[in-house]
């Protein structure tokens, strides 16, 4: 494939990660609502063995793009854009060692990492759009302000990994990664394990 199939691809599943984080948002805001609580109960349930892989899956296609556009695009990275990998790379490798080892007790940590890279990647979708927002910090010869992705009249490279970055956090945050407690109280996280 091309560079622009390439960068078509990315930004139709940018828009599926949006519509994911929609609709997770959607159901913890109108999760309370009796039409939509039966649709959370069971959105929730048929999310929670699922929310690990489902995020690394995410993880993984953000970074294997990223080392797409820099290593076959040749779209050079800039500063900001390092500060993001350096968030988004450790995310799809605790993601993965946690889904091999079906271990639930990497949620703070990835999310801590999604939720320092999402703020970043917000800056920068800014920077580009605003570059008088640009600090003095980037390199003048490769500006942070240069958009080397443009799809749908909205989306480039870092609202691409923000969008990333939001999913991964809102999976972690919003479905519930252990079983309903019994009578015994919850379990504690570093002894619960995905079933499957």
């Amino acid at each position: 494939m091309d560079t622009a199939a390439m960068t078509l691809l990315f930004a139709l599943l940018t828009v599926a990660a949006q519509l994911g984080v929609v609709f997770l948002v959607g159901l913890v805001v109108l999760g309370g609502w009796r039409p939509v609580a039966r649709l959370r109960v069971a959105a929730l349930e048929a999310l929670r063995p699922q929310v690990l892989p489902l995020a690394l899956v995410v993880a993984l296609v953000a970074t294997l793009g990223s080392l797409y556009l820099s290593e076959v695009a040749h779209f050079l990275p800039c500063k900001l854009c390092w500060y993001q990998r350096i968030a988004m790379y450790p995310i799809a490798l605790l993601l993965g060692v946690a889904v091999a080892r079906r271990d639930l007790g990497v949620r703070p940590y990835a999310l801590a990492l999604a939720l320092v890279g999402l703020p970043i990647s917000i800056y920068h979708y800014l920077v580009e759009r605003f570059p008088t927002l640009e600090a003095t910090g980037c390199d003048p010869a490769n500006p942070c302000s240069i958009v080397w992705v443009w799809r749908f009249h909205y989306i480039s490279i870092p609202l691409m990994a923000a969008s990333a970055f939001a999913l991964i956090a809102a999976l972690l945050l919003v479905v519930p990664m252990r079983p309903p407690a019994g009578g015994d109280g919850p379990a504690r996280p570093e002894a619960v394990r995905v079933a499957g």
